[in-house]
């Protein structure tokens, strides 16, 4: 015969059951959206005005447009377009990055220095990272992996990847191909609509 000491017992232990069990459905549905990090991303640098660490983890699943600017360089007007090519698509999954590098001699400046001027000479409000070597043997290792991808690393400021949704390097663009170019603009539609 059961006594009220062993029936509370049940009823606990049942409880505790119901409540793992609801714990654990609730995981499982979370985790049926997220979105993996392709290996591409799996990378930690910090953003340029604050220089808290951002993972590119967060860009998963986004068509990803990768830049190295330059704030003294005759590409660095590219800034404008970069900024309304970001506006026009970003409800649609496309998130222009920007990595500032002196790799080319271009960009003397510190972080601060370079946030002030692409935020109120082009109005920036795309992501960007602080100065990153992004060529050469001292490259860091998201841009030896996108050089590897791709073919080539930037022989210049303003080198341009595309990278699709699964975090796949599509193509490379030079510093003379403009944001508007109208190639560019036909390839990052045609991602944004897979």
């Amino acid at each position: 015969m059961m006594t009220r000491l062993h029936v509370r017992g049940l009823r606990c232990a049942f409880a505790v059951w119901i409540a793992f069990s609801a714990s654990a459905a609730w995981a499982s549905t979370q985790g049926a959206g997220a979105t993996t990090c392709p290996s591409l991303l799996a990378h930690t640098l910090p953003r340029l005005q604050d220089e808290k660490p951002q993972s590119l983890c967060q860009y998963a699943g986004k068509v990803l447009l990768v830049v190295n600017t330059a704030s003294a360089c005759g590409f660095t007007p590219q800034y404008a377009g970069l900024e309304a090519l970001y506006a026009r698509y970003r409800e649609q999954g496309l998130v222009v990055l920007g990595f500032p590098s002196n790799d080319f001699a271009q960009e003397r400046g510190n972080n601060k220095d370079i946030a002030d001027f692409c935020q109120n000479t082009y109005g920036v409000k795309f992501p960007m990272f602080t100065k990153t070597a992004v060529a050469g043997r001292d490259a860091h290792p998201f841009y030896k992996r996108l050089a590897s991808e791709a073919g080539g690393g930037p022989r210049w400021n303003f080198h341009k990847y595309l990278i699709d949704r699964d975090g796949r390097v599509v193509s490379a663009h030079g510093s003379t191909t403009s944001p508007q170019d109208a190639r560019l603009v036909k390839q990052i539609e045609q991602l944004l609509a897979k």
